[in-house]
């Protein structure tokens, strides 16, 4: 029977389970990757796990997040990262070195290949032809430990790509229409395979840019063939050898079909607050701007760069706009420089920053109040860019580019762009790994550890009924930067939990933390796609340390879901849009016999306050039944 490219690579990693959407699989895990926002709770887990050595082909460690050091606490993290990393064979990729996913891609992703990172936009790797996805670090950690990852079947959905871009649209803007049709819950539970004769028209640079925002579809992945393209690219970063060619069989059966001509598409924005609010640029044409931001993992490559430069050079940034510019890695840096690109840039008075996630995960480069911000990155919650006043939309690197000169929101029209279409990939990137270190290198060291780490929470075995408060009931779509902020004040305590919990859910409600601790816990109720966003098992981790031991929702995203069960919080369903309206924040829930609700699937609530009985759905696996009946993937691999 003919395959899909998403199941191949799948059975070519089965453990065990049936390649059947829904149901539940093990796979093995060639490789993993770590960035040190989420990494120092992911190699506490390691830690705590006692294996001496992880068991994948390669394991990698970047330090691309926490960047700024304005205290001793990132820079504490960064020397437990590193000195713990190297300890269980990890490669380390050192701060400067850049973005996790633009040098994995660079440097060490191979297609075939499977992946799982502590971070949500691993799919990145998709672009080169890998079944690369995002998770906690719990669940990074174990496939460190195991060389295996426990997941649920991916359904596919095949994205058709025909014809090929206008010289003024670009790869952002294909993933943005992708947005604009299916939303940032339409791929919960898919895989994005991307297919027709559009595809050979992408680099793997522009295939990665949308396999990497494809995670804000809620999809498990994406993924592209391995085709000439990528023989290309991988022999000009020195790794021919890394080449398989890679696609789905003709006639293989997708579970959805979306089509897309690209030579219809027009430059795109997403305007706030989500990714999939998108419209045309020539639709808000006009709308003053005051910050542009070029970067991020979704649009720093060499590629990227380039073409951003060459609309810049000769030119001016309009004097009330300030325009930063981030290439995503130290090689794409260094090419700039050689080629008079980065010049180009400067002379144009961009700031370019530090190879680094910098203000697309909140650190640093905040706009001022009620400021109107371009930028070329994957997301727009509220108050993610650290200004809550402020209003971030989503556009290309190109529009980015053409905007920062007229101050103005401004589509890059086709006359702009053509002398674009000569920028090509080089046959040949610098490469110079001094900034990797291989753990082969370092024998017997010693793991340091500052005194902003501290023991991360964990959870109670279940026993008899959870009779708690509701102490927060939120709308739909709450995102893990409205569950735990990322901005630069909270990042450098990654590692502590006790002094983050405090602002658990504080964007949405300031008083939730300390409401909750002083009832002796809470439940939370939640709305459609609760926890959309980010794979920090910190949006899991702060609630379980206020003592939080249930979420009620109309729907969960994958991640956030699989890290409420690590740390044994129940992720209860509404059977009904009925019951969660009659609820209201301080009502008293008793679910009735959790441990027969996990067995059986249904919970019985009794509503205390108002006198009302009502189900949820808890749907689980054999695997998931026994985490939570443990309280938690921990207590259950110790029991």
């Amino acid at each position: 029977m003919p395959q899909t490219l998403t199941y191949k690579l799948l059975k070519d990693h089965l453990i065990s389970g049936e390649l059947v959407s829904g149901a539940p699989i093990s796979v093995k895990i060639d490789q993993t990757l770590t960035q040190d926002s989420t990494g120092t709770m992911c190699y506490l887990q390691l830690e705590a796990l006692g294996v001496d050595k992880v068991k994948t082909e390669r394991s990698v460690a970047y330090i691309d997040h926490n960047i700024l050091q304005s205290g001793f606490e990132n820079a504490d993290d960064h020397a437990y990262i590193q000195s713990v990393a190297l300890k269980h064979g990890v490669f380390v990729s050192k701060p400067g070195n850049g973005i996790c996913h633009q040098v994995h891609l660079e440097r060490f992703g191979a297609p075939g290949k499977t992946l799982v990172g502590s971070d949500s936009h691993t799919p990145t790797g998709g672009g080169i032809g890998m079944f690369a996805l995002g998770a906690g670090g719990l669940d990074v950690a174990l496939a460190m430990a195991t060389g295996k990852l426990d997941l649920t079947c991916p359904a596919v959905v095949n994205v058709v790509l025909k014809g090929k871009l206008r010289p003024n649209v670009t790869a952002k803007d294909v993933i943005l229409e992708v947005l604009r049709l299916l939303s940032v819950k339409g791929g919960v539970g898919k895989v994005m395979e991307y297919t027709g004769d559009g595809v050979a028209t992408l680099s793997v640079p522009e295939r990665a840019t949308i396999t990497n925002m494809g995670a804000e579809l809620g999809a498990t992945t994406s993924v592209f063939p391995s085709d000439e393209r990528t023989r290309e690219f991988l022999i000009a970063q020195g790794r021919a050898d890394a080449y398989i060619p890679l696609s789905a069989d003709a006639g293989a059966e997708y579970n959805e079909r979306v089509e897309i001509d690209l030579s219809k598409l027009r430059p795109l924005i997403a305007k706030p607050h989500m990714p999939d609010n998108v419209d045309t640029v020539k639709k808000l044409a006009g709308l003053k701007i005051d910050q542009v931001c070029i970067g991020s993992c979704t649009d720093s490559s060499l590629l990227t760069m380039l073409k951003v430069a060459a609309l810049l050079k000769g030119k001016r940034v309009h004097p009330n706009v300030s325009l930063t510019v981030n290439p995503g890695s130290r090689q794409v840096l260094t090419m700039l420089a050689d080629r008079g690109a980065l010049k180009d840039i400067l002379d144009s008075g961009a700031r370019v920053l530090e190879c680094a996630c910098g203000p697309c995960i909140g650190m640093g480069q905040s706009p001022k109040t009620d400021a109107v911000s371009l930028r070329t990155f994957n997301r727009n919650f509220y108050a993610r860019s650290g200004t809550k006043s402020a209003s971030v939309y989503l556009v290309s690197p190109l529009t980015a580019a053409v905007s920062a000169i007229a101050g103005v929101l401004a589509e890059p029209t086709e006359a702009d762009c053509k002398a674009l279409a000569g920028i090509t990939l080089p046959e040949r990137f610098d490469i110079n790994d001094n900034l990797i270190l291989d753990p082969s290198d370092f024998k017997g060291i010693a793991v340091e550890r500052g005194p902003n780490i501290k023991p991360f929470p964990i959870g109670k075995a279940l026993d008899g009924d959870i009779v708690l408060p509701v102490t927060i009931k939120t709308g739909d779509n709450i995102t893990t930067d409205d569950i735990m902020p990322s901005n630069a004040k909270l990042l450098p305590y990654r590692s502590n939990i006790p002094y983050l919990a405090e602002f658990c859910l504080s964007t949405v409600d300031a008083e939730f933390a300390k409401r909750t601790r002083a009832a002796g816990g809470g439940i939370i109720v939640g709305g459609e796609n609760y926890g959309q966003g980010s794979s920090r098992e910190h949006a899991a981790l702060a609630p379980l340390e206020l003592g939080v031991r249930a979420v009620i929702a109309k729907s969960f995203a994958r991640m956030h879901r699989d890290n409420l069960i690590n740390s044994g919080i129940l992720p209860l369903v509404f059977g009904s849009g009925a019951d969660y309206e009659k609820l209201n924040a301080g009502d008293v829930l008793d679910i009735v016999d959790p441990i027969s609700a996990v067995d059986s699937g249904v919970a019985t609530i009794k509503n205390e306050t108002q006198g009302f009985t009502f189900t949820a759905e808890l749907p689980l696996n054999a695997r998931q039944k026994a985490i939570l009946l443990a309280g938690g993937t921990i207590n259950s691999l110790r029991k």
